[in-house]
């Protein structure tokens, strides 16, 4: 399977906006604790971070779309696919990504 393959599985298996939701959430609040991490010599938050970005994102899968996370089987591409998601849905871009994908679920946002 290609990056570009995967791009688009990636987006139908967070099809849900709560999923999404949950991910943009978790990814925010590991971003700031390892920025914070890195200033402050914490490594704890680091660990922190790890909880607090998969966390929510996991528990997502079980609960609301009901599959297994795409980290298990492809973690650099989900990480990386992840902070794309974010990034296309802060610059209002996303809409366009889950059309390709066939997702018809948005956020206000989307």
């Amino acid at each position: 399977m290609s990056y570009g393959d995967f791009w688009l599985f990636y987006l139908r298996e967070h099809g849900r906006p709560a999923t999404r939701w949950l991910h943009f959430a978790g990814t925010g609040m590991a971003s700031v604790l390892l920025v914070a991490a890195a200033i402050g010599g914490w490594w704890w938050l680091a660990l922190l971070a790890l909880l607090l970005g998969y966390g929510p994102a996991w528990l997502s899968h079980g609960l609301i779309e009901g599959n297994r996370p795409a980290t298990f089987k492809h973690p650099l591409w989900s990480l990386i696919s992840d902070l794309r998601m974010l990034a296309l849905w802060l610059g209002g871009q996303l809409s366009k990504e889950l059309d390709r994908a066939g997702v018809a679920d948005r956020l206000p946002k989307d």
